[in-house]
């Protein structure tokens, strides 16, 4: 059983629920992600700059696409479209069951919040598969939980270089 949550949370780049323990950590990470993003985007052309805004226009659409199916109980279709190594990872029956209860456990969403992207990039060997990767993070209000939630979309660059859905979690 902990094999299974620990490679739902390796396909899904962050663990769905249960993640409370690693939260300190994984926001530490976060931040010296983003430092590490902030400064390169400085030394980056005007051009440059206008490319990255155009990809983060896009995929964040993507993202708002992939929480409006998962609010449409159209999960199923979202592993459908994930990455490879999801479907090698988490079967699709997990990946739905997992989705479905912890949103279960919220309610029903209400409103979502402004979207932030982040980039990361992992290297072979490591507990994510290898890759570039975005992650789409918006605030989200649930009807049982006071607090707004960090919902999270994340996409794999492929070999093909389609970027595909690599993950989806609640914190």
């Amino acid at each position: 059983m902990r094999f299974q949550r620990i490679a739902l949370a390796v396909a899904l780049t962050v663990c769905i629920g249960g993640a409370a323990a690693q939260q300190p950590q994984q926001a530490q990470q976060q931040q010296a992600q983003q430092q590490q993003q902030q400064q390169p985007t400085q030394q980056l052309t005007p051009e440059q700059q206008q490319q990255l805004q155009r990809q983060d226009a896009e995929m964040t659409r993507a993202a708002q696409q992939i929480v409006q199916m998962i609010d449409a109980n159209r999960t199923g279709e979202v592993w459908e479209m994930a990455t490879e190594e999801v479907k090698r990872m988490v079967p699709r029956d997990s990946f739905v069951q997992q989705i479905t209860t912890d949103r279960a456990r919220l309610g029903a969403p209400g409103s979502r919040g402004n979207a932030v992207v982040s980039r990361s990039q992992f290297q072979a060997g490591g507990e994510v598969p290898e890759g570039l990767y975005i992650n789409v993070a918006f605030p989200t209000t649930f009807a049982n939980n006071a607090e707004p939630v960090r919902e999270l979309v994340s996409f794999r660059l492929d070999e093909d270089k389609v970027w595909r859905v690599s993950g989806y979690s609640l914190r």
